[in-house]
């Protein structure tokens, strides 16, 4: 069985190690898929286990410089993600031992740029030649302080070098040990056979000051880089933190406090104020108000009461109480949303694909590149300026070329946004389950929407009240309430719900019965009241003006009746109410120039009043679900973009044939595998959030691609110096190596952009 798996990856230095990575591992036998993430440094592998297993994948990288890291399976508690943090105290030792490297290398290559700004300087006539003293100290310094920096702080490079010597595979390591080794040696030959080589060459020219500095830039990149990188994941850590570490739970009758990964089904818990709840569970004993914001984005605590579902990581505001487990572990809503975060910041957009292309043949065309341009300039460049000179600008432009064409911008471009954007997007209770997904949102033309559960609330509330009688409101509601408190109706439950609301007193009822397909009777203090219909009305022979309720059955609303047997008491209108947030929705929607659509199966005249008041454009009423998916399909024929946002259940056809299925998801009921996103508590307003942000990260992986192929595109001729015989340009590999780990913390810094962002 092919079960696809994500492992985080050791050794990972640059967009060319995925595409190795990611070829040597589709070589193993028994492997169907892999995707390796730079971004991330994760791979995604599918594999026969017949065949083969995650310690020999591991061993087939480890050649290579790379390795798996494989946690130990604690799935069901999950352990999977507490070893999350693991990995980032890990990630933070090695940046801290990279920083001591790269902050005790500054010195060295401050000393560098000073003798090298000074020779510069002295050779345009800016200020006098070094002294004969000084000059011979530095003479001696440089290559003591270049062997230290390219075998010590260079080490990383000069493995890649003998990697690419022993296996061929090169990637960017490799680039670099092989420019700063060239600048190295060519620089400790002329030293060492100075009089010899005076009458061929210039021994006045070395370039251990080009090796220093190039890899201390290079490397103080590689920190600031990693270190951006690390801000990229606070999604992830922000989730993580929110889960407990403990839970009160009773056993053998006794409160005792254990790990949360203990936890077993069925199990009593005990909540006290301010406590975060451990797991998933439904409410035995008690009452609070829970701050679910973690999952709904919503600041207002929600009351919860007996019987009410909770949901791990979420926080108790006031009060205490007890609730039975029922999800642990990876089964647990925060798990779950965890996993799925994790798994779309992994994942990898259909735009990433050219850059992933040109990432994988980069590293050995630059390495051709930069031979074919020292031969140039040993040939052509040697009948014009000689071959002591061409050697010279030969030996600059072959490190140069090496050192500026970095693909690490490039493969960055795509993964760091859509961490950044997958993140922003969980914080704020949009969860998307891929890449692909978020850059298909960003093309949306037309959104179809479910009336039931998406426009409205899904469940009928009480609107209105015509009292007739000489009671007042309240009392009339607790009189009805009494009543249908025997009733398991949902209009019954509507009605409890709003007396239960507003703190009303029920009376005891006696004597009661439900009449069939009209509504039901009981006593209350020995006075018979009827509740029901207008058929029930006219059972009992209670005439009333029904025009008077003519408008509002037109809207969708249902009328419920209490009279006695000689009085109507009152008429109450229960509908399914429109939610407060859906008119602004639709507003933003529009503005963002997308066209809605709303599908019911209510009645025409219902579906045109909701479909009025919340503005939108197209309805379609009376449908099956059927019919829902072939209105989608009629718009995809159209050549529309279609988004259809759905309860996830009714409307799974419709949901699977959108470009992009949206479900709306309430509390812990939600199935957040059921469709492309999922919008948490049912929220229509996060609709356009979602589709704002999927826009909001697709500019800035554009923005991304534009600045990683700049680089590329104008570095390497200039580096080559194409522009030499035309401007006399030359770019110093210093300035290359400047340029090139600027990139990549340029594109982490535009990805984190995203974040300070407002949706």
């Amino acid at each position: 069985m092919n079960t696809p798996r994500t492992f985080k990856i050791k050794g990972m230095h640059c967009a060319s190690c995925a595409g190795i990575i990611e070829k040597t591992f589709k070589k193993v036998e028994g492997v169907t898929l892999a995707e390796v993430n730079y971004g991330t440094e994760s791979a995604k592998v599918s594999f026969d286990e017949n065949k083969t297993n995650p310690q020999a994948l591991s061993e087939t990288i480890q050649p290579l410089g790379y390795s798996l890291i494989i946690e130990t399976d604690r799935a069901d508690h999950g352990g999977n993600h507490m070893g999350a943090n693991s990995q980032k105290e890990e990630k933070l030792l090695e940046l801290a031992a990279m920083k001591n490297q790269v902050f005790s290398s500054i010195p060295i290559a401050l000393i560098s740029a000073f003798v090298m700004s000074w020779d510069i300087l002295a050779s345009f006539n800016k200020i006098p030649k070094m002294s004969y003293f000084w000059s011979e100290f530095f003479h001696h310094l440089l290559p003591i302080m270049a062997t230290y920096i390219l075998f010590v702080v260079g080490k990383p490079y000069l493995k890649g070098f003998y990697r690419f010597l022993r296996y061929g595979k090169a990637n960017m390591d490799t680039l670099i040990g092989i420019g700063t080794s060239a600048a190295f040696l060519y620089s400790f030959v002329v030293s060492a056979f100075e009089e010899s080589l005076e009458p061929y060459i210039n021994v006045e020219n070395t370039y251990y000051d080009v090796t220093i500095i190039v890899i201390v830039f290079i490397a103080l990149g590689k920190y600031l880089e990693a270190q951006s990188k690390l801000k990229t994941g606070d999604a992830i850590e922000k989730l993580l933190n929110m889960q407990a570490k403990t839970a009160l739970v009773i056993r053998k009758g006794k409160e005792m406090e254990i790990p949360i990964d203990q936890v077993v089904h069925g199990e009593l818990i005990i909540v006290k104020p301010a406590g975060k709840i451990p797991v998933d569970g439904i409410i035995t004993e008690g009452s609070s108000y829970i701050d679910e914001s973690m999952l709904t984005g919503e600041p207002m605590p929600v009351k919860k009461t007996i019987g009410d579902a909770i949901a791990a990581g979420t926080m108790n505001t006031s009060g205490s109480f007890t609730f039975k487990a029922t999800k642990v572990g990876s089964e647990t809503m925060i798990a779950r949303i965890i996993k799925m975060v994790e798994e779309a910041q992994g994942s990898k957009a259909p735009i990433q694909a050219l850059a992933d292309k040109i990432s994988s043949v980069f590293v050995p065309i630059v390495l051709i590149l930069a031979f074919v341009d020292l031969g140039v300039w040993l040939t052509v460049g040697t009948s014009y300026i000689g071959f002591s000179q061409a050697l010279s600008y030969g030996l600059v432009s072959f490190v140069g070329i090496l050192v500026i064409a970095c693909p690490c911008a490039l493969g960055l471009a795509t993964p760091t946004a859509i961490i950044v954007g997958v993140g922003k997007g969980a914080r704020e209770g949009i969860l998307i389950k891929d890449a692909a997904t978020l850059e298909k949102l960003y093309k949306v033309t037309d959104v179809v929407v479910d009336k039931t559960g998406t426009i409205t609330k899904g469940k009928p509330e009480l609107t209105s009240i015509q009292n007739l009688s000489k009671k007042s409101d309240n009392e009339l509601i607790a009189l009805l309430a009494s009543l249908e408190n025997k009733s398991e109706h949902p209009i019954a439950h509507a009605i409890t719900t709003h007396a239960k609301e507003k703190n009303l007193s029920l009376s005891a009822v006696e004597h009661f019965e439900i009449i069939k397909g009209k509504g039901l009777k009981g006593s209350i203090n020995s006075i018979e009241y009827f509740v029901g219909n207008a058929k029930l009305m006219d059972d009992i022979k209670l005439s009333f003006e029904k025009k008077s309720i003519e408008k509002e059955t037109l809207e969708g609303k249902t009328p419920i009746m209490i009279a006695t047997k000689n009085e109507l008491l009152g008429i109450i209108m229960v509908a399914d109410a429109i939610k407060p947030e859906a008119v602004e929705a639709v507003a933003r929607l529009h503005e963002l120039g997308i066209k809605v659509t709303m599908l019911t199966g209510d009645n025409k005249n219902t579906a045109a009043f909701i479909a009025k008041q919340v503005g939108i454009d197209e309805v379609v009423s009376e449908v099956m679900p059927e019919d829902k998916l072939k209105t989608i399909k009629a718009l995809q024929a159209q050549g529309k973009i279609v988004a259809m946002a759905g309860d996830g259940v009714n409307d799974a056809p419709a949901l699977a044939q959108a470009d992009v299925g949206i479900a709306m998801a309430t509390g812990t009921d939600v199935a957040i595998e059921s469709a492309g996103i999922t919008l948490l508590n049912g929220d229509i307003s996060k609709l356009e959030k979602a589709i704002s942000l999927s826009k909001m990260t697709m500019r800035g992986i554009k923005q991304n691609l534009f600045w990683a192929f700049f680089y590329n595109v104008v570095g390497i001729p200039l580096a080559g110096g194409a522009f030499f015989p035309f401007f006399g340009w030359m770019l110093s590999p210093v300035f290359a190596g400047l340029a090139m780990a600027f990139s990549s913390v340029s594109v982490v810094g535009n990805s984190l952009r995203i974040k300070t962002k407002k949706l």
